[in-house]
Formats: C-alpha cells, structure tokens, sequence
C-alpha cells in the first residue's frame, strides 16, 4: 500500500491528523464530478455523488476490511450498488489481494455457471494506472474432478495440475463468473487460502493498518473514479456509435483476455430510439449488450431491462440481432431501457469468439422505426 506519509502511523491516529487528511480527501474528490465534459444536470450529479459513495466503500474493503494478503478472502467487490468500468450484469466478480512472495490455492466446486475465468493481476487502480494480467485460465483448461471439485494453485512457480502464474507484480486475484441464466445456473462456490498458514492467524488490528488502509482508499477513490471519468470523455467523439474498442487498453486496465469489446456514450431525445444491429452473430462462448450512466456504472438491471445475452436476445430470421435502445417500449423483446436517463456509456461483448464482427448503430426518430420483425 505504500509508506504512511507524515509522520507516524501512531501519531497520525493519536492526534486525529489521519481522520482529518482522509476526510479531507473525501471533500475534495467531490471535485470529480466537476469535469468540463461530464454532465452537470441535477440527474447525473446525483448519480455521480452516488457512485463516489460506492467507490468510497469498494475502496475501505479493499484497503481495510479485507486488506490482509497473508490471510485473503475471495470477495464480491462489485455488485447491484457497488459498480464500475461498465460492470457487466451477467458476472459475479471475486477478489482478492495477494502477496507474490506467497503461493495460494483456490479450492471449491465448479457449478454450471457457463463461463468461469481466474486471473492473477498487478492492479494499479489506486495509482490511477492500469490492472495487467500477469497470469491466466478459465475452465475450458482446468482439470475438474467427477465430482465437480477443483484445486487450482496461484505461484510464481509452475505447478502440475492448475496453475495460474504470478509474477514480482502480482498483488490481486480477479475470479469472473459469466452466466448466461442466473435463474438456473449454479455459480462457482471458491475459497482462497495461503499455502503454509495453517495454524496461523491474521495479527491484531493497528495504527499501521489504519492509516495506510484510509491513505489507500482515497487513492483508489480518486485515481480509479478520475481513470473511468477520463475514459467516458474519450467517447463523446463516437457518441450513438458502436466501434471496436482499443483491445490493448481494455486489457492494461483489467480486461478478460477472451472478450473482445466495444466501447461507445451515447444520448437520446425523449422521442428518440437508438438502433443496434448485428447482422452476423460469430461461434462464442456467448456474447452481451449493456447500458451504462456517465461514471461507467451499469444501469439499474435488477428493476429494468438494461443488458442482453447470447441466452435471453430474440434473434432475427437470417440469425442476426437488432436491439431498440428506448425511453419507451417499441413493441419488441429486444428492448433496452434507459431506466430514466438521457445520456450515458454501453459496452459489447464478443465473449470467445475467434472472429469480431462490427455491430452497426443508427438514431431514428420513435415513430419512424423501422417495420419491427414479428417478436
């Protein structure tokens, strides 16, 4: 986490300095939201001190509540309130931190969820960097035992069986869970632990602890909220379009080495439809559309219709998906709602595909859509 800075970590919590500088840092990353291109309307300013308020929370698990890499937990970090860097509604995320002088060992059963990866990663979050994968595999290479249970080993030494390598800059373990349908596929039940802790326990709580714990929230506050704040400004120029994202930067800061994305904003009048269209659906794992607000947060998909996948999408004739991005229902199962927002961020996934395909936008007005396909 870096060095107490200012004095000691005793002092700092004696005098009430370390209280006062984190609260201070906390006043002033309200000033995130007061960057020139991102929205300054009463709707998105709410949503925007929402979203620092989860990150506030992400941030004080991390470096706090489950900062201990000689006794890590496998955690969700990010869930139905606690959202960044467009969160896909279909994953359940686990992670922990890690010591790379360390080997671990996850151990649990598989389930049936369709799309189970691990990745060990150099998270650079709070420095406002980037989060490099330093090792990898899903279970496609995993040997998993008749009874459904696996063993897969993190090192930087190679093991026999699973391994997933670390490096010198390893310090987190990333655990993605894709479903396609949540209602009847079983996730992924994993424990982490330290290989040699046995008969161990975690020390005490401290000043050290405290101090470099709050120091190390309001990094990751800050750095990560401005990093994915920068990213949905780098968007506007392709405003209501659906390019191919820059794979190479979506893996710098934490992408899946299987998905292949696209990144875009977007913004609607209250009379108008955004129109997606993917004429060619490739060979995948599966494949998902979700809206997004401005900060990068998915839209509310537990009350509306936010995302689709290769599962739920009705598809077209020739095999192909269209999908009506509206403030109102067009009649069609492919609906995405805006759940109240004008304006935001969205993201397409390719998820194991060997080819890409483009997907094609287009804004026309409600009633001018064109002929729906019988749904």
């Amino acid at each position: 986490m870096g060095e107490v800075t200012g004095g000691s970590a005793e002092e700092k919590v004696l005098d009430g300095t370390a209280w006062a500088e984190f609260c201070d840092a906390l006043k002033e990353a309200g000033q995130l939201l007061e960057a020139e291109k991102a929205p300054q309307d009463a709707f998105n300013r709410a949503e925007g001190y929402r979203y620092l308020t989860r990150m506030l929370r992400a941030g004080l698990e991390s470096f706090i509540e489950y900062a201990d890499k000689d006794f890590p937990v496998l955690r969700c970090g990010a869930h139905t309130t606690i959202k960044m860097g467009a969160d896909n509604p279909d994953n359940r995320y686990e992670s922990a931190s890690l010591n790379p002088n360390h080997d671990y060992r996850i151990t649990g059963t598989r389930g049936t969820v369709d799309y189970l990866g691990i990745s060990t990663v150099a998270n650079r979050y709070s420095q406002g960097k980037s989060m490099e994968t330093t090792g990898f595999m899903d279970s496609r290479d995993m040997e998993i035992a008749g009874d459904g249970t696996i063993e897969i080993v993190l090192s930087q030494r190679e093991h026999s069986g699973n391994w997933v390598p670390m490096t010198e800059e390893t310090n987190q373990v990333n655990v993605r869970q894709t479903f396609q349908d949540r209602v009847n596929e079983q996730q992924a039940d994993l424990q982490l632990e330290r290989i040699g802790a046995a008969g161990e326990r975690p020390e005490p709580f401290s000043a050290e602890k405290l101090v470099r714990g709050l120091e190390g929230t309001m990094r990751f506050l800050h750095n990560t909220t401005g990093m994915f704040e920068n990213w949905a400004e780098s968007f506007l120029p392709i405003e209501n379009q659906m390019p191919h994202a820059d794979q190479a930067y979506c893996q710098l800061i934490g992408g899946d080495p299987n998905i292949h994305y696209f990144h875009s904003c977007w913004k609607l009048e209250d009379d108008e439809v955004l129109v997606l269209k993917a004429p060619e659906i490739p060979e995948c794992q599966t494949w998902n559309f979700q809206l997004d607000n401005w900060w990068m947060e998915s839209l509310d998909y537990v009350n509306h219709q936010i995302h689709v996948n290769k599962h739920s999408a009705h598809y077209e004739a020739g095999g192909g998906v269209v999908l009506y991005i509206s403030h109102k229902d067009p009649g069609h199962p492919n609906w995405i709602e805006t759940a109240g927002h004008n304006n935001g961020t969205m993201c397409w996934r390719w998820i194991g595909a060997d080819v890409h395909p483009d997907v094609h936008a287009s804004v026309v007005k409600f009633n001018e859509i064109p002929q729906l396909s019988n749904p």
